[in-house]
């Protein structure tokens, strides 16, 4: 149950802290219609957002979903959460599409990355 074929191959990159990021893990329900055009438009509308600085994409086998969006700042975020469009998708996910999920928000004090550089052979 891939949810975004054209993700990215690499996760999104290390940025100078602080930063926030927002870790929503979910278990879907069977009634998915809908899901994936909201999904798509909730994607374009985050990119709008000043601070909004990517996000990544993860779906276990089991169903066991996890999408962490990273903001430069928490009004970036706020606009986010706050924006009429997310909350309707909010609503309605609770209705339709998410048998469980959880939110967790945090403050990044650290953060590193590493990139494997290419050999030739």
């Amino acid at each position: 149950m891939v949810d975004h074929p054209e993700a990215p191959q690499a996760p999104v990159e290390a940025f100078e802290p602080p930063y926030y990021l927002a870790v929503f893990t979910t278990i879907r329900t069977q009634e998915q219609s809908g899901y994936r055009e909201t999904n798509a438009r909730m994607e374009e509308l985050v990119r709008d957002i000043p601070g909004y600085l990517g996000m990544d994409h993860a779906q276990t086998p089991g169903g066991l979903g996890i999408t962490v969006g990273y903001f430069r700042d928490a009004d970036a975020l706020a606009q986010w959460r706050s924006n009429a469009e997310h909350r309707a998708a909010q609503q309605r996910g609770r209705a339709d599409w998410y048998q469980h999920y959880t939110l967790h928000v945090a403050k990044v004090e650290r953060s590193h990355g590493f990139t494997r550089a290419e050999t030739t052979g």
